[in-house]
């Protein structure tokens, strides 16, 4: 075998295909700005800089372009990452990879939490990139033709390397990613993120972010930059450390970007770190809210949400700027049969105009998957993607197990929920909320191609939402309310009229394959429904209500 870790070793690195039906793939949106697809593979780039950096590197996202056989023809050796959506297609460029004769590396959060699903590639590296990949490459240089890696060692963010940003083009992406922390410090019952990362948020240094800021500068990047975090706000004491670092740089260089996060609802009790994120023009802002309901909350564990009135706080937030993107979730265990109108109503009242509305989803290794195997609840052990038309994140494929109300109430509800937030006045209404009471900071300072490339992508808005027959009294009654009583908030309100030419197509496509499983329930009964699931040979039935 040729020695992998000779000078000039072709590394082929693939970021394989999401579902254009994603929620988070909004690939029109795109278009209009002139983009292909929204974010940038942060992870594949920083794992290219952990390998030698002597090798010959081919960076291919099939989200934005073509995954070729000339790909596979130039390499040696293939490294491929991701999450669970990604699965099928993952596996299958193991397979393609194969056929042409290369060594197969893989790692990131659905193999490191379901290794044997991905069994066919040669080389396992799970957990912590920064510190699995130098065992793999200890073996490499050992002759090792296989191997599975993994520790249960956290990463020490503090080491972490500055990723390949070279290795992107930046006009076929909306933002680029920086990770600054991992873990949180929560414990909620349903997220993977304390499984794969700890309950401990660690953080960089803030001179190891500012590297990254001048590395992205000095390649020519200007414009969105999001902060991967799960939980930016993780660790509250060290942020309000870097934060003063990102603004003394963003001073410096003429704010050459402007921010976006995830953060836990509690950021909205701080109004101090709020200033400091406002200070260096944060624009967005995810938070997974769940469910208005406290009783809800407390039994999933997520604490830190209870009495918080969900409003107040994200009114509070969008005093400081930043529009709050929102994730809910049905079908939790002990949700009432008011669910649907109290979700209807926590979103309509916050505003909230980008809400992730889930089904309940059993991730692998988490406490809730646990718990549902302990009850015999649980449809299967791993969660293994088999159609990857339906199969496409927590909208299309939760509820892996029996539900503790009716299946078919919390489906109907769920159907319910989609069809109102996304009913074009109630999406324009929170629109016009969200236009009057955001303060936007509006720091950054695009230069005149961005400036150009705006004025273009504000025409393609205009034309697709302002002249349709669904939203074009809509777009325009919210562009003059804003204009007239909150002009500096416009920009947003064009961004989120944009954003509804996907929501408009994908909530749709939600419905229509959520009325599908509907009539399968109905057809063959419940009880027989999740017998079927716990039944191998019966799973295809999941979705389309169809047999073996």
């Amino acid at each position: 075998m040729e020695n992998l870790l000779s000078k000039g070793t072709k590394c082929l690195i693939v970021q394989s295909e999401f579902s254009s039906n994603s929620f988070w793939n909004y690939t029109d949106v795109c278009k209009i700005a002139g983009a292909k697809y929204p974010a940038a593979p942060l992870g594949l780039i920083t794992v290219a800089a952990l390998l030698p950096q002597d090798w010959e590197f081919n960076l291919v996202d099939a989200n934005v372009g073509p995954l070729l056989a000339e790909h596979f023809e130039w390499a040696d050796i293939v490294c491929i990452g991701g999450m669970l959506p990604q699965q099928k297609s993952m596996i299958a460029i193991i397979d393609r990879a194969h056929d042409f004769g290369c060594k197969v590396v893989v790692g990131g959060p659905d193999p490191t939490s379901q290794p044997d699903l991905y069994k066919s590639a040669d080389f396992l590296v799970l957990g912590a990139g920064v510190i699995t990949i130098p065992m793999f490459l200890e073996d490499l240089a050992n002759g090792s033709t296989s191997g599975r890696y993994k520790s249960e060692e956290m990463a020490d963010m503090t080491e972490a390397v500055v990723p390949r940003y070279d290795l992107i083009r930046f006009q076929d992406y909306l933002q680029v990613g920086i990770q600054y922390s991992r873990g949180c410090p929560f414990n909620c019952e349903f997220c993977d993120i304390i499984e794969l990362y700890g309950r401990k948020a660690r953080t960089k240094t803030p001179e190891q972010v500012v590297k990254e800021l001048q590395t992205l500068y000095d390649l020519g990047y200007r414009g969105h930059v999001d902060f991967v975090d799960d939980n930016f706000i993780g660790n509250k004491k060290n942020v309000k450390i870097v934060l003063p670092f990102i603004k003394e740089w963003s001073i410096a260089n003429n704010y050459p970007y402007f921010f976006s996060t995830e953060s836990s609802i509690n950021l909205a009790d701080d109004e101090k770190l709020m200033q400091m994120m406002y200070d260096v023009d944060f624009r967005f802002v995810f938070v997974g809210i769940e469910s208005p309901d406290d009783e809800v909350l407390r039994s999933a564990q997520k604490k830190q949400n209870i009495n918080k009135p969900i409003a107040e706080a994200v009114k509070k937030i969008y005093e400081y700027g930043m529009i709050v993107n929102g994730g809910f979730i049905v079908g939790f265990d002990n949700e009432p049969d008011t669910t649907a109108d109290g979700l209807i109503n926590c979103i309509q009242d916050a505003g909230i105009c980008m809400a992730m509305v889930g089904k309940m989803y059993a991730l692998p290794q988490t406490q809730l998957t646990k718990r549902l195997q302990s009850e015999d609840r649980l449809f299967e052990a791993n969660s293994e993607i088999r159609d990857t038309d339906i199969e496409l994140d927590q909208m299309t494929s939760g509820l892996n197990f029996i539900t503790s109300r009716p299946r078919l109430d919390v489906l109907h509800d769920y159907v319910n929920v989609i069809e109102q937030i996304y009913d074009p006045k109630n999406y324009y209404d929170r629109i016009i909320y969200t236009g009057l009471n955001l303060n936007p900071a509006n720091k950054y300072k695009p230069n005149f191609k961005k400036i150009l490339k705006s004025a273009k992508a504000f025409s393609k808005v205009t034309a697709k939402a302002g002249f349709s027959k669904t939203t074009g009294w809509l777009y325009w009654k919210a562009i003059f309310i804003v204009i007239t009583r909150n002009i500096k908030a416009i920009e947003a309100v064009v961004n989120l009229a944009a954003m509804y030419i996907h929501f408009q197509k994908q909530s749709q496509f939600i419905i229509d394959l959520t009325n599908k499983e509907i009539k399968s329930v109905e057809r063959i009964g419940e009880e027989n429904y999740n017998r079927s699931m716990f039944s191998e040979e019966n799973m295809p039935l999941r979705l389309t209500g169809t047999q073996n």
